[in-house]
């Protein structure tokens, strides 16, 4: 694989998002770039959303998923991970396609929505505490008793090449947006997003947005050191409650040029405006870039921004705006 050093750490570059591109072609839901003028008024900036809320298993998540199972030794029988949700359903997809067994340990906080998907797509599911660590604990003693390849969510340069295709096909449809933006977890979105910007886009800015209840990427930027969160965060965007990995540290520092965080009423509101303006229903993680734009936070005035709507697995139940709830 072709890759980069930075202290000891070997990254992906955008050889790889290129490559995984090629890889992927067969096995993805071309995603529409959509726009909005209502949306574009209210920002004062035109914006141009990936709607990877209806790439296959209703996440961005199958693209890195899927590259990493592609790309895998002919003996391996069974695949693993933890998940929040989106990563395991993309994994039990990816993993059904090539006859593989998919095993996924998931926070008992997780949606019901997204643990269904998991099943619903073959992968067996494994509960745990809530939080990051309960997780990687979950899996290596998973691990011990039965063992498997392991496809991390977000700390795998395949998953990171993977990812960073949706931001290639934007710049395609997009070629001179000034900003691209998306949400940030684990990272693995923001890693390949970057890496893809950086290759076929060098002028266009990186921003990543998180939420306030879960800031370890914003401290981190800012420190330059590596933080974590604690827990299980309370945010709404479930999707978002884990730390940010190592590798994608690592692309932040080299390729991100900003990090905003936003709030949890902020969040609610950009969910019930995307619905208004593009008749998209996309999940809290998703809305977390979105909140910032419409916050006036991302870009100038006029400028182009592309955003990666990550996912649209939303669980209508508890959608405060469905449910008759006022934001906060």
């Amino acid at each position: 694989m072709n890759v980069h050093e930075v202290a000891g750490i070997r990254l992906p570059g955008f050889p790889e998002v290129v490559a995984a591109a090629g890889r992927l072609a067969p096995h993805l839901a071309r995603t529409p770039v959509v726009s909005s003028a209502r949306f574009d008024a209210r920002v004062g900036r035109r914006v141009f959303l990936k709607c990877e809320n209806l790439q296959h298993g209703g996440a961005f998540k199958f693209r890195g998923a899927m590259n990493a199972v592609l790309q895998l030794p002919p003996d391996v029988a069974t695949v693993a991970t933890h998940s929040s949700g989106n990563h395991g359903a993309a994994l039990a997809l990816a993993a059904r396609l090539r006859g593989l067994r998919c095993v996924v340990v998931a926070p008992s906080d997780a949606s019901a929505v997204k643990l269904s998907a998991i099943r619903e797509a073959g992968g067996e599911v494994i509960s745990c505490s809530p939080g990051l660590a309960a997780r990687e604990a979950a899996l290596a003693a998973l691990l011990a008793r039965s063992p498997a390849h392991v496809v991390h969510p977000f700390d795998d340069a395949r998953v990171i090449a993977g990812q960073g295709t949706a931001a290639l096909e934007l710049l395609a449809e997009a070629p001179t947006l000034d900003v691209l933006t998306v949400p940030v977890g684990g990272g693995g979105l923001l890693g390949g997003t970057a890496l893809a910007a950086v290759g076929a886009a060098p002028a266009c800015r990186v921003v990543a947005v998180e939420p306030a209840l879960a800031d370890d990427a914003w401290r981190s930027f800012r420190s330059g050191t590596r933080e974590s969160v604690e827990g299980s965060p309370a945010t709404i965007a479930d999707g978002l409650r884990g730390s940010i990995g190592v590798l994608n540290f690592a692309l932040l520092r080299r390729h991100v040029h900003e990090v905003i965080t936003v709030t949890e009423p902020e969040i609610v509101h950009a969910m019930r405006v995307v619905l208004e303006d593009f008749r998209l229903l996309v999940e809290p993680s998703s809305a977390v870039p979105l909140a910032a734009l419409l916050g006036g936070r991302i870009g100038a005035p006029g400028q182009a921004i592309g955003v990666i709507v990550s996912g649209g697995n939303v669980d209508l139940g508890a959608c405060p705006f469905l449910a008759g709830q006022r934001a906060g």
